[in-house]
């Protein structure tokens, strides 16, 4: 299913049923007292986050949530069925905001978490409500609640330990394949990947993390250019950047350092916490080279650079070194957490 990372979507509450006017009317009591149940209370909305899902594409088809309203009160002092609550189920990792106020509603990380975005209205009162000492026949009722209703944005971010990105054929859909059971679209034109690909690298018997391969950055990505912060934003749900960078580039003018610098550049402008964030450094397409071009061009890429974070050397094509990055990331992670 083809990967939506944001929708707007409608939302409306169940309204509150009507009290109820009614007298007591049995045989030999023709002037009872009166009876009027109240309104049953209308059923609200809650999104519920569920593991199961990772797209919003079923919102671009269904946008309006309703719930069912409260049955209004009877006679005989029946109070009215009250609406039934409405689930909608959205994935992990959204987060939702409302469009008319820009007011942040919740932001649901954890399966089964549960947010009521629209209060059901309240049942309204019958006429035996109104009954008192000087009053004992009252007509007055009254009306049941409108519910709430809202326009809701919802914008997915992804859930990964560790996010690749680099500039476009880089490399990163050829790595994740190589470490995960993914399977991205991959071609030698840029912007291949037009959506975030998650994949889980299981580096032994119950320890594995998820990668997510985020689409390739060009200069100006944080303003919009190319695909833009729409994919930017998916980062800041990583605990660990990797940063891919093709050591062997098709056009021999190409500089790989330029390339790392401007997108540290495009992470800088878009958020600085996502430009403080750990990042390695991962050298790509090793294969294309002997050992004496790789060592000149590793060697003057770290000194243009001035890289002090770590850095690894691998073939996404051949699996050269994945291995070695798995592990040292699971290492990592699992201090983290320590």
């Amino acid at each position: 299913m083809k990967f939506v990372d944001e929708a707007t979507i409608r939302v409306l509450a169940g309204n509150g049923g009507h009290g109820c006017l009614s007298f007591r009317r049995e045989k030999y009591i023709d002037k009872g007292g009166p009876d009027g149940g109240d309104g049953g209370h209308g059923g609200s909305v809650y999104l519920v986050a569920d593991v199961s899902l990772n797209t919003l594409a079923d919102f671009r088809v269904a946008r309006k949530f309703k719930a069912k309203s409260g049955q209004g009160g009877a006679g005989r002092n029946k109070t009215g069925r009250s609406g039934a609550d409405f689930d909608v189920q959205i994935p992990c990792g959204t987060v939702v905001h409302d469009v008319d106020t820009g007011e942040l509603l919740c932001d649901l990380t954890e399966p089964g978490q549960r947010q009521k975005v629209a209060e059901g209205g309240r049942g309204g009162l019958g006429n035996t409500r109104f009954k008192s000492s000087i009053n004992r026949a009252p007509r007055r009722t009254t009306n049941g609640t409108q519910g709430e209703a809202r326009h809701l944005n919802l914008e997915l971010k992804v859930l990964a330990d560790v996010g690749l990105l680099g500039m476009p054929n880089a490399g990163k859909s050829t790595l994740i394949t190589a470490m995960s059971a993914a399977k991205p679209r991959i071609a030698d034109y840029p912007f291949t990947t037009l959506h975030p690909n998650l994949g889980v690298v299981r580096v032994g018997e119950l320890q594995s993390f998820v990668m997510a391969d985020i689409p390739g950055l060009i200069a100006g990505a944080s303003e919009g250019a190319g695909l833009g912060i729409q994919f930017l934003k998916h980062l800041q749900r990583t605990r660990l950047l990797l940063h891919i960078v093709d050591i062997a580039p098709l056009d021999p003018d190409a500089d790989p350092a330029a390339a790392v610098r401007a997108i540290a550049t495009e992470l800088r402008k878009f958020s600085a916490e996502l430009a403080d964030m750990p990042r390695w450094l991962v050298i790509n397409k090793i294969d294309l080279l002997n050992d004496e071009d790789f060592s000149a061009a590793r060697d003057k890429l770290l000194g243009d650079l001035a890289w002090e974070d770590r850095v690894f050397a691998l073939s996404a094509v051949t699996g050269e070194g994945t291995k070695a990055l798995a592990q040292a990331i699971m290492r990592e992670l699992e201090e983290e957490d320590a």
